[in-house]
């Protein structure tokens, strides 16, 4: 199946508002687990980039399982980063410690040069230039870094597509649903990948399956 684009951007409040409530307790969790593999290497002080951040659940999680990094969360849309920053109020023992940056990359203006650590989850889907997301990462970690991203594996049919909506967000609203089916439908396969990983000069990362509709990037800059 050919990819299929969406828009770049959940700025609409009513999309935002659904993806900020929707039940992503199973993959957040186990892919800020897959953070704690080198969370707890990282030097008191070091900083975690998010790029992609969304409604700032997965940044929430990194701030509190190592409290003595920062986390800063960059998302293009102001719709979503509103429920990040609701979330972050009511967590007052992070405020020192997280941020939540509007802009896009390339270009964002970020409170650091270079970080220990970049993350990424649901990005590269969403993305029509892929390599964006690639070159984000070289500008922005530092040598060494550690470099993990999750996103959505692109299914072999728009019926595969269906399915795994069917069985992952039955209960979920419909503008949800909507959303889910078409984020598959522009996601990426693993060779696809690979490929980008090697014009961008990170072939040394790795791609793999990480459930039956994710693959993980994992690597050290």
């Amino acid at each position: 199946m050919e990819r299929i684009t969406e828009p770049e951007l959940m700025d609409d409040e009513a999309q935002a508002r659904a993806y900020a409530e929707a039940d992503f307790e199973e993959p957040n969790a186990r892919f800020a687990a897959l953070c704690g593999e080198f969370l707890g290497a990282l030097p008191a002080g070091a900083a975690v980039l998010d790029l992609g951040c969304g409604p700032g659940d997965i940044a929430l999680r990194l701030a509190r399982a190592a409290p003595g990094i920062e986390v800063h969360g960059l998302d293009g849309s102001e719709a979503m980063l509103a429920f990040g920053h609701a979330a972050l109020a009511a967590e007052p023992a992070l405020a020192a410690r997280v941020r939540f940056i509007t802009g896009r990359v390339p270009g964002a203006q970020l409170p650091r040069a270079t970080y220990e650590a970049v993350v990424s989850n649901s990005l590269l889907h969403h993305l029509h230039e892929p390599a964006v997301l690639w070159q984000a990462i070289h500008a922005h970690a530092a040598p060494g870094a550690h470099v993990l991203v999750m996103d959505l594996m692109r299914p072999a049919s728009p019926e595969a597509a269906q399915a795994l909506v069917d069985q992952y967000a039955a209960g979920e609203p419909e503008v949800l649903r909507r959303d889910f089916f078409n984020s598959l439908l522009a996601a990426f396969e693993p060779g696809e990948v690979r490929a980008q990983l090697g014009r961008a000069g990170l072939g040394h990362f790795t791609v793999a399956e990480a459930s039956d509709r994710h693959l993980l990037v994992r690597g050290r800059a």
